[in-house]
């Protein structure tokens, strides 16, 4: 009987754990350390190339300060975390960051209106 390999359930989790990661400010390394494992296993936990067990899940909770229910779907954090899921790459952290600095609402608008009519030119 051949286990079951992981696929795409298991990428979804697998970007929530890293979601949750980068906001706690937490290393791959770090964060294997608190597991026990190697930070090569975190990453492939936030992959989805392994799959994460329920006991692991629960000590990624307890490591990233989050209940196990916070990596899936039907919870009440859900969109959140949803619509954050784009962070998933360093320059979108870089972006938001630099976004969230700038003070004047009018400049803020204008940003948004010249990102969104250069997106509308990529259809």
């Amino acid at each position: 009987m051949k286990p079951r390999s992981a696929g795409k359930p298991d990428i979804e989790l697998g970007k929530r754990i890293r979601l949750r990661r980068v906001e706690q400010k937490v290393s791959q390394s770090e964060l294997a350390d608190k597991l026990g494992v190697s930070f090569q296993q975190v990453q492939k936990y936030e992959k989805g190339v392994n799959r994460v067990g329920a006991a692991r899940l629960q000590q990624v909770a307890t490591a990233l300060d989050v209940p196990v229910t916070f990596f899936y779907d039907g919870d009440n954090k859900a969109r959140e975390v949803e619509s954050l899921l784009f962070l998933d790459s360093a320059f979108s952290l870089r972006l938001l960051r630099a976004y969230s600095k700038i003070k004047d609402q009018a400049v803020q608008r204008q940003l948004v209106s010249l990102m969104e009519s250069i997106a509308a030119n990529e259809d």
